[in-house]
């Protein structure tokens, strides 16, 4: 991992980016685990009132790319997203929801990443998220 690569640098990378503008906030950032805040606002909604799920999606990825990176291995430079799932359990439409992304593989060439999306208030899990990433290396 890379020790310079904290929630605060964190936040301050992702300044101007989608995360920025959906108010999401890196809370933690460690070796194989990354946690992420979003107040809901109005524009995280859908049209009929419920949490939309690409601002739930936006949140989980945003903790699993933000740790990927954190934990590139030795000589990679750079990720990029290969595939990702969401099971979406339950919604919120106030409040904060909280992330908890974890890794599940850092190998060389990949690295998978599982997190869980829930409503800050009472623990209730909105969604379950799976990414994996390809690891990128500078080219020779």
């Amino acid at each position: 991992m890379n020790p310079d690569f904290t929630a605060e640098y964190a936040n301050k990378f992702a300044k101007g980016t989608l995360p920025d503008h959906l108010n999401i906030r890196i809370t933690e950032v460690g070796e194989g685990l990354c946690t992420a805040d979003m107040e809901i606002s109005r524009f995280h909604l859908a049209p009929n009132g419920f949490l939309h799920a690409g601002s739930v999606v936006t949140l989980a990825d945003t903790a699993c790319g933000l740790a990927c990176f954190a934990n590139l291995p030795e000589g990679a430079n750079n990720f990029t997203t290969i595939e990702l799932k969401s099971n979406h359990l339950g919604t919120a439409r106030e409040g904060a929801i909280t992330v908890s992304a974890k890794a599940v593989h850092m190998g060389r060439t990949t690295q998978v990443w599982d997190a869980t999306v829930s409503d800050k208030s009472n623990g209730k899990t909105i969604a379950l998220f799976r990414c994996t990433q390809m690891i990128l290396y500078p080219k020779a």
